[in-house]
């Protein structure tokens, strides 16, 4: 692969599944951008140990923010060859309480900034001949969770904006999406626990697993596109 010369992006690198990503594709010779909105002291503790990767800032809301930021990584790094897709935002309304801007809010990161940094990278992508995409969906994009409609349909919409690139950019580019059941957090709600229960692994998953998966997308053949795995203990088949 030799993969030390291909550059990946990370999209809500500065921690949780983020920073594990990040850290992976270090560990696997990947050179490795940083992106961080807010974050910066965590993107930057994220970037140090990942061999002081490069740190890049953006508001992924702003469309002309996202070009800046890809423009500013080209420019510094080279045209890329993988973009993991990760930054999200995750609330909880019961739908009769949902209003615009909570709809607004979910949407312009989950699915809208996924959109716009797909386009962008693969522009650059296609310069280099090659490419690989990684969405980082949801099991949430899988299966309805009644007090988190807005963000269902987000990550739902991701999967199939995953399947369309894909068939869209082929065969220089592959698209994929890893969708993650529960994996290990500081909260740990009784909803939380009753999913844990519920997933026949016996068990929530790790940020750790959820970055190999992403690590099997960016190696793979470009036969492989288009395709969504779930990394959730298989709670998606149950």
């Amino acid at each position: 692969m030799e993969s030390e010369q291909r550059t990946v992006l990370v999209t809500g690198a500065a921690k949780r599944i983020g920073r594990a990503i990040a850290l992976r594709l270090a560990a696997e010779g990947y050179r490795v951008a940083i992106h961080y909105h807010e974050s910066g002291n965590e993107a930057r503790q994220t970037a140090a140990a990942c061999g002081d990767a490069p740190i890049f800032q953006a508001d992924l809301a702003s469309v002309a923010e996202i070009r800046r930021m890809f423009g500013e990584v080209r420019q510094r790094l080279g045209p890329l060859f993988g973009l993991v897709n990760n930054a999200a935002r995750f609330t909880r309304f019961d739908p009769l309480e949902i209003t615009e801007s909570d709809w607004d809010f979910i949407h312009n990161i989950n699915l809208k900034a996924t959109f716009f940094c797909c386009q962008e990278g693969a522009r650059q992508m296609r310069q280099r001949g090659e490419g690989r995409i990684v969405n980082i969906s949801s099991l949430g994009g899988i299966r309805p969770w009644a007090d988190h409609a807005h963000y269902c349909a987000s990550k739902a919409g991701v999967i199939m904006l995953t399947r369309a690139l894909a068939k869209a950019w082929a065969p220089e580019i592959t698209v994929n999406s890893v969708a993650p059941g529960v994996i290990l957090a500081s909260e740990q709600d009784n909803r939380r626990q009753e999913m844990i229960a519920a997933t026949p692994a016996g068990r929530a998953g790790t940020s750790e697993e959820v970055a190999s998966a992403v690590v099997y997308f960016l190696q793979a053949t470009n036969f492989i596109t288009g395709q969504s795995i779930a990394v959730d203990g298989g709670l998606s088949q149950r």
